[in-house]
């Protein structure tokens, strides 16, 4: 079965954003990796000392076929160190992985698939 990782911002560190409910929907987009045959798992980060530990650990939990990188991460430009250090341990830890980016959280299934 393939496999795939999932690294998206955590919603409750985003002033003024209903965490619950964004975490709601990244939950039910990590649901549907099932109906296409794919193991999936997410990891949320915080723009933070924590973020390095967090995201090495998910990577070499076990050998992912593709790391789905989330547009909240990509597209917001405060963010962009972030992005290039997720970048950079995805290269490092899991280099077999192929790297794929969705367009928004509903679509993270199809980013994954462009690359199994």
């Amino acid at each position: 079965m393939a496999s795939a990782l999932v690294v998206g911002y955590d919603p409750q560190a985003i002033p003024g954003v209903d965490g619950e409910a964004l975490r709601a929907a990244l939950d039910a987009e990590l649901g549907r990796f099932d109906e296409h045959g794919i193991d999936a798992a997410m990891t949320l980060l915080v723009f933070d000392g924590s973020v390095e530990s967090t995201l090495v650990a998910s990577l070499t939990e076990r050998p992912w076929d593709v790391v789905v990188v989330g547009a909240g991460i990509r597209k917001t430009e405060q963010l962009l160190p972030l992005f290039e250090q997720i970048v950079n341990l995805v290269r490092r830890h899991a280099p077999q992985a192929a790297i794929a980016f969705n367009s928004g959280g509903g679509d993270s299934v199809e980013a994954a698939r462009r690359w199994l």
